[in-house]
C-alpha cells in the first residue's frame, strides 16, 4: 500500500502580527525535524485558490494557522469536519479566499484531501508587525510539538534535527 502523500501547510499574513503564526509553525517545523518523503511542508502565505495544485496533490492536507476560539491567547485547537471554519484562513480573513471554499473547488475539480487543523487563539492579528506577540512566540516550540505529535498519532513520524 502506497504512503498517503501528506501537505503540511502554514498559513496566514505574515505582516499581521500573530496572523503569521501558521507561516512561523511551518518553518520551525521545516527547520527543527526531519520529515518521511512523503511529507511537504509549503509555506501557503495567503495564495488561497492559488494553492489548489498542491492541496490536490495530497491524500492528507495539514493546516496551521491561527483560530477565533473561546479560549486565550496561545490556546492550542484541533479542528476537523464542520469545525474548520473557525480557523481565520477558513472565515476571509485577509487570505485571498476562504480555505474552504478552495477545498470545495478542489472536491469538485477531482480530489479533496482529508483535512485537519491545528490552530492557535492569537493575541494580536490585526497589528501592522512582521513580529508575532510574546505570547505566540513563547507557544511555537509547543504548537509544533502538538503537530508532530498528531502526525505521529495518524503513522507520520518525523525526527527532530540535533540542534546547532
Amino acid at each position: 500500500m502506497a504512503k498517503p502523500r501528506v501537505l503540511v501547510l502554514g498559513v496566514g499574513n505574515i505582516l499581521l502580527s500573530d496572523e503569521g503564526f501558521g507561516v512561523a509553525a511551518v518553518n520551525r517545523l521545516e527547520q527543527g525535524y526531519s520529515w518521511p518523503d512523503n511529507v511537504r511542508l509549503l509555506d501557503g502565505g495567503t495564495l488561497g485558490l492559488f494553492l489548489m495544485p498542491d492541496i490536490m496533490d495530497s491524500d492528507l492536507l495539514v493546516v496551521l494557522d491561527v483560530v477565533l476560539g473561546p479560549g486565550a491567547p496561545g490556546t492550542i485547537y484541533l479542528l476537523e469536519g464542520e469545525d474548520l471554519r473557525k480557523s481565520l484562513s477558513f472565515r476571509d480573513s485577509t487570505h485571498q479566499t476562504d480555505l474552504v471554499d478552495t477545498l470545495i473547488s478542489c472536491g469538485l475539480a477531482g480530489h479533496r484531501p482529508e483535512t485537519f487543523i491545528i490552530g492557535i487563539q492569537p493575541g494580536d492579528w490585526q497589528t501592522l508587525s512582521p513580529e508575532l506577540t510574546p505570547e505566540l512566540q513563547a507557544k511555537l516550540p509547543e504548537f509544533c510539538a502538538k503537530v508532530v505529535a498528531e502526525l505521529a498519532r495518524r503513522g507520520i513520524t518525523a525526527t527532530p534535527r540535533a540542534s546547532a
